[in-house]
């Protein structure tokens, strides 16, 4: 227990770290909505987003007319988003928490949702068992997850080469963008999940420009830079988030057009 404990107080010392509101922006235009649209939110539905980061997805669930929570284990995550709220004319409850011990009663949401967050809960089956708990019968988890072998999956593929191992219970966070991983969490909980995939851009005006936001503005790699600094290992660990964004690079202007597959699931649960 005290191991996982600290584990967590890690996972929050990464995503305070940096600036994730700059790098939410990146991510806000197309991957939230195509969620929301598939879900169908209605007016007068509860709502859980859980991970919520900065809002993405809570402040347009809201807009629409539900009745919105938004969960995060980091509060200075939690702060941006409060603001964001106010210039979005909305009204979300803020709540820090976990996505493994989700502070609800069983079945209270319609639409339990996450986007590009409870990926990186460590435990898998047990923050896919606390979806499934919060969820209404007949209501509908939604997810948005990076692929493991899309962009930003390959990025923490390079990250996790130079970094020490996770504990043995601690799943990689792109599994949740895996098919096959994703049905056999939820199998046997009521929820038959249906997939289909998607693309967000990232833009910037080099392959130079974007890892140097990356390695000041996006926790992981913010972390990863502080501690393979000190081992001497960064510029190596450097070269190659820099050759891979190169390899990948869609634009032909001279500029940076990186294209970052995602895996949303949809899964109705029956009862």
């Amino acid at each position: 227990m005290t191991a996982l404990i600290d584990l967590k107080n890690a996972h929050r010392a990464v995503w305070a770290a940096g600036d994730y509101a700059a790098v939410a922006e990146h991510i806000e235009a197309i991957p939230p909505l195509d969620l929301l649209d598939r879900l169908d939110v209605q007016p007068g539905q509860d709502v859980l987003d859980v991970a919520t980061g900065t809002g993405n997805v809570a402040l347009r669930a809201a807009a629409r007319g539900a009745r919105v929570v938004g969960l995060d284990l980091v509060p200075e995550l939690l702060r941006t988003a409060r603001q964001r709220a106010e210039g979005f004319g909305v009204v979300v409850e803020w709540t820090e928490g976990d996505a493994e011990a989700l502070p609800y009663e069983d079945e209270t949401f319609d639409h339990v949702v996450s986007v590009f967050g409870v990926q990186f809960a460590p435990r898998h089956e047990v923050a896919a068992a606390e979806l499934v708990r919060a969820c209404r019968p007949g209501g509908r988890i939604g997810l948005v997850n990076w692929t493991p072998d899309g962009l930003i999956g390959e990025l923490f593929t390079i990250l996790s080469g130079y970094l020490p191992a996770p504990p043995a219970y601690a799943s990689a966070p792109p599994l949740w963008g895996d098919e096959a991983h994703v049905a056999a969490l939820f199998a046997g909980t009521g929820v038959e999940p249906t997939f289909a995939r998607g693309h967000n851009p990232w833009r910037f005006d080099s392959a130079e420009q974007w890892v140097r936001f990356l390695e000041t503005m996006y926790g992981p790699v913010v972390k990863a830079r502080e501690r393979l600094s000190a081992d001497w290992c960064w510029d190596s660990c450097r070269e190659e988030i820099l050759a891979m964004s190169e390899r990948r690079n869609a634009a032909t202007d001279g500029s940076l057009l990186l294209w970052a597959d995602y895996l949303v699931t949809i899964g109705r649960k029956v009862g």
